[in-house]
């Protein structure tokens, strides 16, 4: 099941892509996909309809995250060991967490902006990690029980902000735009190996990541049951589970985002997402 959210920012509906690519109107059914709707018994009283039942889309419209409300994004850095060592840090023994701001959450086709003062503006195709189910001291052999689904998230980073200007990683990541989330929440039943996905990035055509989820330090499982000792995971909720090599930090010289580029990024099963780079207002 591809859960989506359609419409102008802020006014998304909730909505699903049928097995022909039709998209179908949810808003007879659910007001969001967010919440509630996450729960086990949410996504399997969706998973009971006859797609051909609900109105069909007419046209192209925007596509917003697909998940709406969300409570918080945590994300986990350096999660690929080769991804750590072109970043020239140490591989780690523990997952890095860290924060986006929910403020950075955008559409999977929206603009992505480069800040002001931003001279270092990076890509990060990762897979997204949907919490249904709450968490909470949850063990790694029970974590996958609370992932409501899929999807792909650009974790795209201002690097001078993340690491030239003291203290945490997150003012370098929570810029606005700078969490575009979907196209689509794919559910958990149709992953059926979330270690087993190849995902991938180009900016204006050239492929710079071309990874796979199989070379995680830290798989899913261990990502979800090593976080919810930290905190709650309540349904909505997103984990970026981090980067593959190949991102413009570690090119060799270091590349970066200028207004006017297209970032094309995609991960299996999980569709492509596309943004224009635009200088901040």
């Amino acid at each position: 099941m591809k859960l989506l959210r359609y419409g102008p920012a802020g006014q998304e509906k909730p909505g699903l892509l049928d097995a022909g690519g039709a998209l179908r109107d949810l808003s007879g059914v659910v007001d969001d996909i967010a919440g509630a709707v996450l729960l086990p018994e949410g996504l399997a009283r969706l998973q009971a309809l006859d797609p051909a039942t609900l109105p069909v889309v007419a046209g192209n419209p925007r596509l917003g995250p697909c998940v709406g409300r969300v409570g918080k994004m945590i994300c986990v850095g350096l999660n690929y060991s080769d991804h750590a060592i072109e970043s020239g840090m140490a591989i780690p023994t523990e997952p890095v967490l860290f924060m986006k701001a929910t403020s950075a959450i955008c559409g999977p086709d929206d603009d992505v902006e480069i800040p002001r003062g931003g001279a270092k503006t990076d890509w990060e195709v990762e897979l997204g990690v949907v919490i249904g189910k709450p968490a909470k001291y949850v063990s790694r052999e029970r974590a996958l029980e609370h992932v409501a689904g899929y999807c792909i998230v650009n974790d795209v980073s201002e690097r001078a902000f993340q690491l030239e200007r003291g203290g945490q990683w997150d003012k370098g990541k929570g810029c606005d735009t700078f969490g575009p989330l979907g196209p689509w929440l794919v559910s958990a039943d149709e992953v059926t190996d979330p270690q087993a996905l190849d995902l991938w990035l180009e900016v204006d055509g050239h492929r710079y990541q071309n990874g796979s989820t199989r070379t995680m330090i830290f798989d899913v499982a261990t990502l979800v049951a090593y976080i919810s000792q930290f905190m709650s995971l309540q349904p909505g909720d997103v984990i970026s589970t981090g980067t593959p090599p190949g991102v413009g930090f570690g090119q060799k010289p270091p590349v970066y985002l200028r207004p006017g580029q297209t970032m094309r990024l995609g991960i299996q099963g999980l569709g492509v997402q596309t943004q224009r780079t635009v200088a901040a207002d």
